[in-house]
């Protein structure tokens, strides 16, 4: 069997957080261009419908939408166990939600805080422990996180604190589990994303004025796309990746390297 036989996700079952629209609607397409059948995950249930039938339509794999709020132990163990018994199992995730706040951190509430740490980490923490307790009993499988560049760097000019805390957080967790699981077939690895031109971010009044400031920084000129992602996932989703663990990998456009 040759090297793209081997990166190819038939049979595989999978969940992608945050999968109605961005990043995560992106890698939850390549899973399914695979041969993977994919549950896209999100709180708009609505939107994660119609990317659900898209994406169903376009691949032939099945594709189902569920409504969680990942910060809710109970929906999050529900989603899981909803997934085992649509698609008839669970060999890997992308837990992907998450959420940025711009604001000083003088002036930032301990609500805003509250709230980009309850998705961004507390989130990833309960989407890997519903997983990862599926498949440490079910003979292994693949989660990935998704950090960021600015679990490495501090983005300037927005202050963004509690995003880049939790990110950063995001990597640490991602390497104790794989520690603690690297023996037990379940690996745990993380992306860290550079500026994506989603069309949240293309699109956001707030953010469009510093695109041309980022790109103005950026070694290579300009903003990645959802697409750029995709391959990493499908590898540390395969059986192509399996001495991957602990692993973070910064798709910046070489953002962080200096």
């Amino acid at each position: 069997m040759g090297i793209i036989e081997k990166m190819k996700l038939d049979g595989k079952k999978g969940f992608v957080t945050g999968a109605a629209r961005g990043i995560g609607k992106s890698t939850a397409k390549a899973f399914a261009e695979a041969g993977a059948d994919v549950a896209i995950v999100d709180l708009d249930y609505d939107e994660a419908q119609k990317t659900a039938v898209e994406l169903a339509e376009n691949t032939g794999r099945k594709v189902i939408a569920i409504r969680t709020d990942c910060t809710d132990k109970k929906q999050v163990d529900e989603m899981v166990a909803e997934v085992v018994k649509e698609l008839g199992g669970l060999d890997f995730c992308h837990n992907n939600a998450g959420i940025c706040i711009n604001a000083p951190a003088e002036e930032m509430t301990y609500e805003q805080w509250n709230k980009v740490i309850n998705i961004n980490l507390n989130g990833i923490f309960l989407t890997d422990i519903a997983a990862g307790k599926y498949m440490l009993e079910h003979g292994g499988g693949s989660i990935i996180n998704t950090a960021s560049m600015s679990a490495h760097i501090v983005n300037v000019p927005q202050p963004q604190c509690a995003y880049n805390a939790s990110k950063a957080g995001v990597i640490q967790l991602t390497k104790s589990l794989a520690i603690e699981w690297a023996k037990r077939g379940v690996r745990v690895n993380s992306i860290s994303p550079g500026y994506i031109g989603t069309e949240l971010t293309l699109n956001s009044p707030t953010l469009v004025p510093l695109i041309e400031k980022w790109n103005a920084m950026a070694p290579i000129g300009r903003m990645g796309t959802p697409e750029e992602l995709e391959s990493i996932c499908v590898y540390l989703a395969g059986d192509t990746s399996t001495f991957t663990t602990g692993s973070d990998f910064i798709i910046d456009g070489a953002f962080t390297c200096f």
